[in-house]
């Protein structure tokens, strides 16, 4: 009888051993309350971790014990917390950004390269695209993403992304979970995003997660800053473009916190009394704002409010003003082109518990663009009655969409990160109306495609499973449906990818995708403007298709180096793409009917990326080498042609230096194999009824061979920047001297044909941007 004490004890210790208990809680900025997105806490006693979600949220479920956790981030020292597990505990935690004075930051086993499930994905932080040397001192982030292999630009100093082989239309860029349709300012120059209302930027461009869906070829997934929970802040910066301001802080403390963030080009403002004089009011500016609002309900309910409005604007205008005898004639011409984006997203947090985390989104997000010209003339005479002729014409394209959707989080143990949920989009497309009004009744028209109205659905399922301390994958399934015109078109989309640790530090990965993307983008690449048109899959036009094998492997250094290189093949169906001739000006007949479908594309390559996260010196370099071919039945007769943006050999060198007293030193070279083009091999006589006097009055007819079969010259680039820091009492401020492309590289922007004196075909090679220096000033409070 007096063993059963001990054998009761005993059992209850075993017991109690083989409980669970679940500690989860958000990981924040210690000094804003900012969600720092994809930090860690490890167990050091089992060695098992988890990471924070998009919204700073952790979970791990580990056994009764005491144990002690890391919780970490690069850039923010570690915190250490010693724990005896008796139940589920909810633990909020800020840390503290590290000065490299003070600390050597490293990253973490957990968040490695090769312990992830994740390929052909990576996340560039907002301090290295700050630092980084840019066109004109104007940080941009999807400049900075076309520094890493694999990621195409479009022509010199435009935003234009092309990944792993396809077209623009292919990006899924996310605002906060919204889709950004045109990412474009200036001509395509710089991207709608302000980084100072940044919070983090991720790429993924293979390997895709089930929770991602209707896009071919990479998701660009960007989350706003949430503002301070603390204290009111600022910061700004006064550049050779624009200039921009920042406010956030607390409405009411650790309760409810704002940001504000503006910009505003000036080209327009300096350029106006030159241009005036030359050739009449003439301008151009751009301008958005990022405005979002976080309140706390209660521990485990968070709501958010975020909007993005964007808009450019072009415009001429002249006036006259003339007699003719006693009679008088006043008139004014005006030309305009604008176009932009209106972003809006209302989210809500809630935690079910210590392992369910859920958020619901509703979202707005509308895209636009016009063109118009308007003419009016007044006529006036003595005893004559007052005469006014009046006529314009306008062009008008966009896309709506309403969206809702439900996303959840579970952690049911350490080896299970459990995603699924539901998402339902309401489009409406317009691809371009074009009408003609006049003060002559009668004259009035209106020509172009219809308005039309879909529906899509979507659900996913995915889980990222550790299956043992070797292999672990993330494995799941899209389903989407889309409904058009009385249609409906399915897709059942598997995901998978994994990793195989051949040893504590190195990784053999592999990934499959099946993406359907039930909208397409009508391109016109010879027009400088914003003219792309969005189009849905109609009974005539299928939705695009593609499925992409990747395989590769990844090394950590010493926690500091990370090398990843990846073999990638990718093919598409189902493509549209203008035909011969056919723009968008041409507003006769349907657009279905300009077009060429069924395309086929293929893509295959290596890319092989080495970075330094860590450190003083931080930054990467990346090399691609790879091929990209598109088909139609009805252009090139039939053949296979390469795309526009095949690119054989791509190099980038991205590095930031951190020197003494605040002075940081960057630099980016790049390397590119020219864009294929397509030119005329041959010029004959036409015959003599011809009526094209274009060259010297003699009239040609010019033999193209096949599409894109020439080569530009190839495109390299060297940029630099200095920056020095101060800090005063009130802040800090910060000056920026740049220098882009600081060997003069004549680099061709666009190819033009020609006849030289002696009437033989001739090409013209333009270029856009010599060496040019930049200044900027920026500040914080």
């Amino acid at each position: 009888m007096k063993s059963c004490p001990l054998l009761f004890l005993f059992l209850f210790s075993i017991a109690l051993h083989g409980q669970k208990f679940t500690i989860s809680g958000y990981i924040q900025d210690g000094e804003t309350g900012e969600s720092l997105i994809g930090a860690t806490i490890v167990d050091l006693k089992t060695s098992y971790g988890s990471s924070a979600n998009t919204h700073g949220f952790y979970s791990l479920t580990l056994n009764h014990d005491s144990t002690t956790f890391v919780y970490s981030y690069v850039g923010y020292k570690r915190k250490s917390i010693n724990l005896f597990l008796t139940q589920d505990t909810t633990i909020n935690i800020g840390l503290e950004g590290a000065l490299l004075e003070e600390v050597v930051i490293s990253a973490t086993q957990a968040d490695a390269v090769h312990e992830t499930t994740k390929m052909s994905a990576f996340t560039i932080s907002m301090e290295q695209i700050k630092a980084l040397p840019v066109l004109l001192g104007e940080t941009d982030i999807l400049k900075a993403l076309q520094l890493m292999p694999g990621v195409q630009s479009g022509n010199e100093g435009s935003t234009g992304l092309y990944v792993r082989g396809g077209g623009p239309d292919q990006n899924l860029i996310l605002l906060d979970g919204v889709p950004v349709y045109n990412a474009s300012h200036l001509f395509g120059f710089f991207s709608v995003f302000n980084a100072d209302a940044i919070n983090q930027v991720e790429l993924t461009k293979g390997g895709f997660p089930a929770r991602y869906g209707g896009r071919l070829s990479s998701v660009i997934d960007i989350n706003m800053k949430e503002g301070n929970m603390k204290e009111f802040k600022g910061e700004g910066s006064v550049g050779l473009i624009s200039s921009k301001l920042t406010l956030e802080g607390p409405i009411t403390k650790n309760k409810t916190s704002f940001i504000v963030s503006a910009r505003r080009t000036y080209i327009d403002v300096l350029s106006r009394p030159i241009l005036k004089k030359q050739i009449g009011e003439t301008g151009y500016y751009f301008y958005d704002l990022n405005i979002k609002v976080n309140h706390v309900l209660d521990p485990n309910n968070h709501i958010y409010l975020s909007s993005y409005i964007g808009n450019d604007k072009a415009y001429a205008r002249e006036k006259a003003s003339y007699s003719d005898g006693d009679i008088t004639f006043n008139s004014k011409d005006e030309f305009g082109l604008k176009w932009g984006n209106v972003i809006m997203a209302f989210r809500w947090n809630h935690i079910f518990g210590p392992k369910l985390f859920s958020n619901v989104t509703g979202t707005y997000s509308r895209y636009g663009f016009g063109i118009s010209q308007k003419y009016e003339e007044e006529k006036s005479s003595t005893g004559s009655p007052f005469e006014r002729l009046a006529y314009g014409n306008e062009y008008i394209s966009g896309i709506h969409d309403w969206s809702a959707k439900i996303d959840f989080d579970y952690f049911p143990n350490p080896n299970h990160y459990i995603r699924f949920g539901f998402n339902n989009i309401l489009h409406k497309f317009s691809p371009g109306v074009f009408s003609y009004r006049s003060t002559k009744a009668e004259e009035n028209t209106t020509a172009g495609a219809k308005t039309t109205r879909a529906y899509e659905l979507a659900f996913y399922f995915e889980d990222d499973w550790e299956i043992n301390e070797y292999i672990k994958i993330n494995a799941g399934i899209h389903s989407s449906a889309f409904a058009v015109e009385n249609l409906w078109y399915y897709s059942v989309q598997p995901r998978i990818s994994g990793r195989y640790l051949f040893a504590e530090d190195f990784s053999f990965k592999a990934s499959f995708s099946n993406m359907t993307q039930y909208i397409h983008l009508l391109s016109n690449v010879g027009v400088g403007l914003p003219t792309d048109l969005w189009v849905s899959s109609t009974a005539r036009v299928k939705p695009q298709e593609a499925d992409q094998l990747a395989i590769g492997l990844a090394k950590t250094y010493k926690l500091q180096y990370e090398l990843s290189v990846e073999g990638y093949y990718k093919k598409m169906r189902n493509l549209i793409e203008y035909k011969d001739g056919a723009t968008y000006l041409n507003i006769e007949g349907d657009w279905q009917d300009k077009i060429a479908t069924s395309g086929k594309g293929k893509s295959y390559g290596m890319e092989a990326l080495l970075q330094k996260k860590t450190g003083t010196i931080t930054g990467w370099i990346g090399y691609s080498l790879s091929k990209t071919y598109r088909q139609f039945e009805t252009l090139n007769f039939g053949n296979e042609f390469p795309y526009k943006y095949d690119r054989r050999h791509d190099i980038n060198l991205a590095m930031t230096h951190k020197l003494d007293r605040g002075k940081d030193f960057s630099l980016v070279w790049v390397y590119g194999t020219g864009n294929a083009i397509t030119l005329p091999s041959a010029v004959y006589e036409a015959s003599s009824n011809s009526f094209d006097t274009r060259y010297n009055n003699s009239s040609k007819v010019f033999y193209y061979g096949d599409r894109n079969s020439y080569r530009m010259k190839s495109y390299h680039c060297l940029d630099l920047s200095f920056s020095w820091l101060k800090t005063k009492n009130w802040g800090q401020r910060k000056w920026t001297v740049g220098l882009y492309n600081v060997y003069n590289r004549l680099n061709p922007f666009f190819i033009d044909l020609g006849m030289d004196d002696e009437n033989n075909m001739t090409f013209i090679e333009y270029t856009l941007f010599p060496v040019m220096p930049s200044v900027s000033y920026s500040f914080k409070f």
